[in-house]
């Protein structure tokens, strides 16, 4: 099986490890020749430096080399550079299979990224993955399960081949929208949680913060018309779990150097040097959310705090009072 996979980063290069392991024929996609330099000669990521890129994978800066003759496509790029990406690809794609490994909406428009693959390729056939899976963990092959969103057969069957196996799972749904929803929001809400690690919340406080954020992706996603249930998947719960109690998760420590009391020069720093993409995702979601009418005071709040600098000890009031 050939596959076309866009990105070199950390989560690329832990997909590329599953998707190697189960035999395929891998050629992977940076947009920067000074990066393609250096992956070719050290074989890894400096985010992701203890996964060494196996010889036979390529590694290119042409697109099309990346899609001709590929079986699937796979976009495993920051959110905010797929826009970029798909008017790039535009010309070489007619029907191919896309798989989309990345979560988040883009800031102006307010799509998810299904959409904005959908708005400028000729294709339809095109699924999204999302769950628990931090890309250090999977390239220790210990078992870790993602949800499969796709409304396409065959694209759902090209995925499983590539990445599901002995300890990879993968759980299908034709709720494409509900499962770049929970991607997307586990995101934003994991600032919160990690707010509460920054002001020395107990596990309860934080336990209680959970269960509410729950309540609260299911009142997006009944928003959105898709499925309330999905909050219950890897995409939802699932994700959301790993996302909010885990210090290697950028959003999490993000959102414990707001509660910790961090200066707004020592917060500016932090996203000088780190993709977070909850901070960037809560943005396009407050606005999203606003334009449709649809109050979430929990997203309000998060607001406040990370972009207008309130209090986050406003935070633990509103756990109660909400």
């Amino acid at each position: 099986m050939k596959i076309g996979l866009f990105g070199c980063g950390a989560y690329g290069m832990a997909l590329s490890s599953i998707m190697h392991t189960n035999g395929c024929n891998i050629t992977m996609w940076t947009r920067f020749p000074e990066e393609k330099e250096k992956v070719e000669k050290e074989r890894c990521s400096e985010k992701l430096p203890q996964y060494k890129l196996p010889e036979d994978i390529v590694v290119t800066t042409s697109l099309e080399e990346t899609i001709k003759d590929k079986d699937l496509l796979v976009v495993a790029i920051p959110a905010a550079f797929v826009d970029d990406l798909a008017r790039d690809m535009a010309p070489f794609i007619k029907d191919n299979h896309i798989l989309i490994a990345t979560k988040g909406i883009e800031q102006d428009t307010g799509l998810f990224i299904n959409q904005i693959l959908e708005q400028y390729l000729d294709t339809k056939n095109i699924a999204v993955i999302s769950g628990p899976s931090f890309a250090a963990d999977l390239i220790t092959k210990m078992p870790a399960g993602l949800s499969l969103g796709s409304r396409n057969e065959i694209t759902s069957e090209l995925a499983k081949k590539a990445l599901q196996n002995k300890y990879i799972k993968l759980r299908e749904t034709d709720d494409v929208i509900g499962v770049e929803i929970c991607g997307s929001i586990k995101n934003v809400l994991a600032l919160a949680s990690g707010m509460l690690e920054g002001m020395n919340a107990n596990e309860s406080t934080k336990a209680m913060m959970l269960t509410e954020a729950m309540h609260d992706m299911e009142e997006i996603l009944d928003s959105f018309n898709a499925r309330k249930r999905t909050v219950t998947s890897f995409a939802g719960i699932g994700d959301l779990l790993l996302t909010c109690t885990s210090t290697k998760s950028r959003n999490y420590s993000f959102g414990k150097l707001i509660g910790s009391g961090a200066t707004k020069e020592q917060i500016d720093e932090y996203l000088s040097h780190t993709t977070v993409e909850g901070f960037y995702t809560l943005e396009s979601i407050y606005k999203l959310l606003k334009d449709r009418k649809v109050s979430i005071p929990i997203i309000d709040l998060i607001y406040d705090i990370a972009v207008e600098g309130q209090d986050p000890k406003e935070l633990l009031t509103f756990l109660v009072e909400k």
